[in-house]
């Protein structure tokens, strides 16, 4: 009589019934413990924005190169409006200038781009419905662009009429205004979507 030998795919099934397990009580211990989740995944959506900016984009430094250039263009266009001689340096066109000299350079690293990662990531990490998503990122990212336009055409004004207060301005207030937009903008997220108290378990 010929000897019974398990199947080839029994381990497998085992392996594969095992770790949906363990997926299952992974998802339903996050789901308890919501704090924990966001926690998570914001360290998460940080981890991808360290390691794709650093190791891409800042490398390549088309994206922040284009994005200081626009924000320099806008913020001209913007002081011209309002009846102010402004434009860009054509050998500089991140260089703002009013009346023919140069007074905002928009550098790289304050343009704002990380602040587009640090809104779009808390918003992707908190809970809430993915079609409100649709819409609340795009106009939180572009109330944080107008913020930072108005902000360039202000220091140009600031450079040229009061110069003693761009540093402090620079560094402190407008930083300050930026920041506070953005938490503005995380509390309007967080409103409709408080995170419970985590659930104890005896």
């Amino acid at each position: 009589m010929p000897t019974h030998r398990p199947g080839v795919f029994t381990p497998f099934l085992h392996n594969c019934m095992l770790a949906s397990a363990i997926i299952h009580s992974a998802r339903q211990w996050l789901a308890d413990r919501p704090q924990v989740r966001f926690l998570l995944l914001a360290a998460g959506f940080y981890l991808l924005w360290v390691l794709g900016y650093e190791h891409g984009l800042e490398r390549a430094g088309r994206l922040d190169d284009a994005l200081s250039r626009n924000l320099a263009v806008v913020a001209a266009g913007l002081l011209r409006v309002v009846g102010i001689a402004a434009g860009t340096d054509p050998a500089g066109p991140t260089t703002v200038t009013m009346f023919g000299q140069a007074a905002v350079y928009v550098g790289n690293p304050c343009n704002g781009l990380v602040l587009y990662a640090l809104f779009a990531g808390f918003v992707l990490a908190y809970p809430g419905s993915g079609r409100r998503r649709l819409w609340f990122i795009p106009l939180g990212l572009a109330a944080i662009y107008a913020i930072n336009v108005l902000r360039i055409a202000l220091l140009a004004i600031n450079h040229t009429y009061w110069y003693h207060t761009v540093e402090f301005n620079h560094h402190y207030t407008f930083t300050f205004v930026a920041y506070g937009a953005i938490l503005v903008l995380w509390h309007q997220w967080v409103r409709p979507h408080a995170l419970p108290a985590t659930v104890a378990h005896g």
